[in-house]
């Protein structure tokens, strides 16, 4: 089936293939339709905006609205279709195909099969905080997957401390601005803009605009966005 005026772009690749997080932007324009499948180690999807239904494997799946997050297990064949006046935007990104201690490559979430897929809203997962930063867990250990984390998180305006996580990190900013300050060098934040963070990798991201600047960010291996090394 051929995509009809979709596009999809990779954003960031943490790794060879197969052996890293891949960050794509999907964007479906109105009545178009974009057909895909989920990549080997299984997906985490976001919307972003607009709105349009999803098949998975030929069957209905959940609708696809604003700050709904997914998780497509491994191989599913999926059908984006758009209908509305704008169109639509999904964050994806692939999961490595094969994880540490996650036991098979393909595994879906904890006590669930591989074959089936979750659908959760950010509104209705519980705030936490980490000093004066809050973020909420759609997916992640005990949120239904065990091998990846995902979690949108608000930052104040302002600058916390210097620090670096135990896991490999892709982060998308939503709204707000700011810089990136990453092992001494600085990167300018904007809505759209991308950042990979790997394990280690001595960071802070600042957030330098009057409101509050919120990001989406996956990590893996999957622990708490609160995790961070000694310094």
């Amino acid at each position: 089936m051929t995509d009809i005026g979709a596009s999809r772009t990779v954003l960031a690749s943490t790794g060879p293939e197969g052996s890293g997080l891949v960050r794509s932007l999907a964007e479906v324009p109105p009545r178009g339709r974009y057909a895909s499948a989920a990549g080997t180690g299984g997906e985490l999807w976001f919307v972003l905006g607009g709105r349009g239904r999803l098949e998975l494997d030929g069957a209905p799946g959940p609708e696809l609205v604003p700050d709904r997050g997914l998780w497509i297990p491994a191989g599913t064949a999926c059908m984006l279709n758009c209908g509305g006046a704008g169109g639509l935007s999904l964050d994806i990104v692939e999961l490595p195909a094969k994880t540490s201690g996650s036991g098979a490559a393909n595994a879906g979430p904890a006590g669930i099969g591989a074959a089936v897929w979750l659908s959760r809203d950010l509104r209705d997962c519980p705030e936490e905080t980490t000093g004066d930063r809050k973020f909420r867990v759609l997916f992640g250990p005990g949120r239904d997957c065990p091998v990846a984390t995902q979690f949108v998180g608000e930052i104040p305006p302002g600058r916390a401390p210097d620090h670096s996580h135990p896991y490999d990190e892709v982060v998308l900013v939503l709204q707000g601005t700011g810089v990136a300050h990453v092992s001494g060098a600085q990167r300018e934040l904007t809505a759209g803009t991308c950042v990979h963070l790997a394990p280690g990798l001595l960071h802070c991201l600042e957030n330098t605009g009057s409101d509050t600047m919120r990001v989406l960010g996956v990590f893996h291996p999957a622990d708490s966005p609160a995790s961070k090394l000694p310094g």
